[in-house]
């Protein structure tokens, strides 16, 4: 997938770096295009020899290998295109084209397991209609049943190693395709024992199952482009790496959402509302690289930084920002004598309200009375209750 400047790059034995991403597109296409090699020579034998044979199951059985040839075209063009690095109309990647073929491929199994039931329903109902083909079309079946389980086993593996919902699909489809030919198998054993019905009621079963199959995957990915979440237990392992910075007190408005076999994270975590913005910074980028770390779907993080819980706060009503209140502060404290003398102000805007820190020169306090301290505090007091916006007033001395 395409976010190679996201991922950290893994390192094989030799300590050179590999790049996951195009690791990911090389082996998705290698599995593709062997089982396509696969399916195609498959879905020929079985025709040529459903005809010789007078087979009409591995006719059809035929026909579903080769339907498997246009889903492996797909996944090669979802591949294909979903590797593609980030641009600038896709800022966040082209992970979910992989998503939309998934959905296809999830229909397109639904579609094959009602063609499947349909067929074998038909023939329930019209025993003359059932075949009784031979040893040639078992040993076809059977040979089709083991390579297509092979493919499925080998597509499924790299599905696991790159978490990718469309290889799943596909490597379902391998084994749909394999479990049709099991019920070729069973149907023509059974006839071949007198048992007609056996193939019919075996085939309603097995399409049943690959019907559910192809709803799970179509879903799973249609709440992937709605945005749904990660799972619950996910998102309560991602809680736990952000609590466990030094310096995160809480954290909410926790959101996640997939791209492809990636997520992405937005978090608003609450610091200690009087550190400097540097270090509040510091921590939002140790829970970033924190994530990216630990949770391995998490590519990437945005931190919102709270300097308190703002869930529950009234929405605060627009307070004045730095140069404004400098007016009206100067204006409210021009006949205190010490006002001239401030070095520097800092301003916490928390509660609603703004709490004024002042730093002043020690050197104001030198052959002054012994409780000029808290006069001078006192003055600014009284200067300020008349600014609406202040709640408290500190003084600092250096």
């Amino acid at each position: 997938m395409g976010h190679d400047h996201h991922h950290d790059h893994a390192v094989d034995d030799d300590g050179n770096a590999l790049l996951t991403s195009s690791q990911r597109y090389k082996d998705t296409i290698r599995v593709t295009v062997i089982g396509s090699i696969v399916d195609f020579l498959l879905g020929i034998a079985k025709i040529v020899v459903g005809f010789i044979a007078q087979s009409q199951a591995l006719v059809a059985d035929g026909v579903h290998s080769l339907s498997d040839l246009v889903t492996d075209v797909a996944v090669l063009y979802a591949a294909k295109h979903s590797h593609q690095e980030a641009d600038e109309e896709h800022p966040y990647g082209h992970g979910r084209i992989e998503t939309v073929v998934t959905v296809g491929l999830g229909i397109a199994l639904m579609g094959v397991s009602i063609g499947i039931m349909i067929d074998a329903t038909h023939r329930l109902f019209n025993p003359n209609t059932l075949f009784e083909p031979g040893i040639l079309a078992l040993t076809v079946a059977i040979i089709s049943v083991l390579a297509k389980e092979a493919i499925y086993q080998y597509t499924m593996m790299v599905a696991r190693r790159y978490r990718s919902n469309m290889l799943k699909a596909n490597a379902w489809h391998s084994r749909s395709d394999a479990i049709s030919s099991i019920i070729v198998v069973i149907g023509i054993i059974g006839s071949m024992a007198g048992l007609i019905y056996l193939d019919s009621i075996a085939a309603i079963g097995v399409g049943i199952m690959i019907a559910k199959i192809g709803w799970d995957l179509a879903w799973h990915s249609v709440k992937e482009l709605i945005d749904t979440g990660l799972e619950a237990e996910r998102v309560k392992a991602i809680e736990k790496s952000i609590l466990d910075v030094d310096g995160v007190e809480t954290l909410h408005i926790l959101r996640t959402r997939q791209i492809g076999a990636d997520a992405l994270v937005d978090v608003h975590i609450q610091v200690d509302s009087h550190i400097s913005v540097s270090e509040a910074h510091y921590i939002s980028e140790m829970v970033r690289g924190k994530l990216i770390n630990e949770i391995e779907e998490v590519i990437d993080v945005m931190v919102h930084i709270d300097p308190e819980d703002d869930e529950d706060m009234p929405v605060i009503e627009k307070l004045p920002l730095r140069q404004e209140m400098m007016t009206k502060m100067e204006t409210a404290w021009e006949n205190v004598g010490e006002a001239t003398k401030i070095e520097k102000i800092t301003m916490h805007y928390l509660q609603g309200k703004i709490q004024i820190e002042l730093l002043l020169p020690l050197a104001i306090l030198h052959n002054a009375q012994p409780d000029a301290e808290k006069a001078v505090k006192q003055r600014f007091k009284q200067a300020l209750a008349n600014v609406e916006e202040i709640t408290d007033v500190s003084i600092h001395y250096h």
